[in-house]
């Protein structure tokens, strides 16, 4: 296995005191702002931010439905997770599994007008932690440019 070489010391521009503040802030935000979504969710809820996800990108999908992995990729879960996950909304009625018609071996997970319903109950507690916790805090940000900016560094 070869390694890559270091550049030339000349070539590495030191990191300025603004650029520095927005690479140690971000691990920061990574880690914090889901915690305190997913807390305000199942404080106000009794849901987490992971299920109001799944709930959310079925409500979304044709039909409501979306294949186990199609769903995992979505929320951005592990398959295991993501069957955990639809294991505990299918218990509350939520979301129902169905076999997929076109290869007998795989699922979709299908919204329910139960979890639809609930989905529509527990979207002001999740817009208001999205606000509270990130949206209000960005008032001065041009937040097209940051949302490219965003969409840039995560591709």
């Amino acid at each position: 296995m070869t390694s890559n070489p270091a550049p030339p010391a000349h070539a590495v521009r030191p990191l300025a005191a603004d650029e520095e503040a927005v690479v140690r802030s971000l691990p920061l935000l990574i880690y914090a702002l889901p915690r305190a979504i997913d807390g305000a969710m199942t404080q106000e809820q009794n849901m987490s931010a992971t299920e109001y996800l799944a709930l959310m990108h079925l409500s979304e999908a044709p039909d409501r439905r979306l294949r186990m992995g199609d769903l995992s990729s979505a929320c951005e879960m592990s398959l295991s997770g993501t069957t955990r996950i639809v294991h505990r909304l299918e218990k509350d009625g939520y979301i129902r599994r169905v076999r997929c018609d076109h290869d007998g071996r795989s699922y979709h997970a299908a919204l329910t007008e139960s979890g639809f319903a609930r989905l529509e109950q527990a979207w002001p507690s999740n817009l208001a932690a999205v606000r509270r916790h990130f949206l209000d805090h960005l008032t001065d940000i041009d937040l097209k440019t940051f949302a490219a900016a965003l969409r840039k560094v995560a591709t």
